[in-house]
């Protein structure tokens, strides 16, 4: 069964308002946000995604508890597709 869009929004918009995540790694999730939730090809707006979250996991400077739920938003996207 595939992760409703809805829930991984929810997950992405908590990752956006915690203080304890960077500035830098807020703003690339906001962009997220904005891409996903625009009009446009959905594979389109997958990949673009899963390529500005994979940037983020990487980046040294996200919390460790973040880049888990991270990891699990991109394994969600995955299944969008």
């Amino acid at each position: 069964m595939k992760p409703d869009l809805s829930e991984i929004l929810q997950n992405l918009r908590s990752i956006e308002e915690d203080m304890d995540v960077p500035r830098n790694i807020r703003a690339k999730v906001k962009g997220t946000i904005e891409l996903l939730t625009t009009d446009g090809e959905m594979e389109l707006k997958i990949d673009k995604s899963l390529e500005t979250l994979g940037e983020v996991a990487d980046d040294p400077t996200v919390p460790q508890h973040t880049r888990m739920v991270v990891w699990s938003l991109v394994s969600q996207l995955e299944t969008q597709k």
